[in-house]
């Protein structure tokens, strides 16, 4: 008996790479649905939570390419593209991300940072009205320009100990960050030979802002509730790699398990 199937519809697609959106502080996965968008492509969220990147006109041809994706262009030549991404809910404050295209397809480099088989890991920083951690050392910082005391909206906040980095932060248009730093010990050993153990650990807390991105508002404004007409959405990736030629400002801090502390940063902006 010879069985005829006739065909009615046909869907195939080609994945180009999958955002993976996690908590700066934690590294879970965020599970709350968030807006993902690029421009020139087409994402969308799967069951998984990773948002895949479908379509992308710069890459039309991979599109219809099943078997085998074309040779052309090479893997990671498309730098041109940046997602941008915003948590409609308000725990997270946007940001935008550079994206290499296409992702490696080669099974055989699967492990590999650029390989088409793992998601791009993408942090999202808190908003001041997050909720954080049980013991956690939690920084509430206010950024704003020197001179003229305006709040500094997209401010990257770094803490560092003996040159590890413990968190980052970004700042809302308000200038507000919240930056906390999970498994600060309770007590941890001391370099002073007159103290054994100590309760704080030393750092520095540095912010690094880029006139021609972020948001500077008015102190009026601000107590006023005016908001900018376009909120804070900066690439914190190219903020800090750019960090040496911004303006920037550092102050040196203790942290301590479970302490809250109020702090304030003034940079000098050309």
């Amino acid at each position: 008996m010879t069985l005829r199937v006739r065909e009615l519809e046909r869907q195939e697609r080609r994945v180009l790479g999958a955002l993976r959106c996690v908590d700066a502080a934690t590294l879970a996965t965020i599970a709350t649905p968030l807006r993902v968008e690029m421009a020139g492509a087409r994402v969308q969220r799967n069951r998984s939570g990773l948002y895949v990147i479908v379509q992308a006109d710069a890459l039309a041809a991979h599109e219809g390419a099943f078997d085998a994706p074309p040779a052309e262009p090479a893997p990671g030549s498309i730098t041109d593209l940046e997602a941008r991404i915003a948590d409609p809910g308000g725990t997270y404050l946007p940001r935008r991300i550079a994206l290499a295209l296409p992702r490696d397809p080669d099974p055989a480099h699967a492990a590999a940072s650029g390989s088409l088989f793992r998601a791009i890991e993408v942090p999202l920083y808190p908003a001041a009205i997050a909720p954080t951690g049980i013991n956690w050392a939690v920084l509430r910082v206010t950024v704003r320009e020197q001179a003229s005391g305006d709040a500094l909206g997209g401010a990257l906040l770094i803490a560092r100990s003996n040159g590890t980095v413990l968190g980052r932060a970004l700042s809302d248009w308000r200038g507000e960050a919240l930056l906390g730093v999970a498994g600060v010990p309770v007590t941890t050993w001391s370099d002073d030979p007159d103290a054994v153990v100590v309760t704080e650990l030393q750092a520095q807390l540095e912010a690094v802002f880029d006139p021609a991105d972020g948001t500077r508002t008015p102190i009026d404004d601000v107590r006023a509730g005016r908001s900018p007409a376009v909120l804070p959405g900066v690439d914190p990736d190219r903020l800090e790699a750019q960090r040496e030629t911004l303006p920037r400002a550092t102050l040196g801090i203790a942290l301590a398990a479970a302490r809250t502390q109020s702090l304030s940063l003034s940079l000098a902006l050309p």
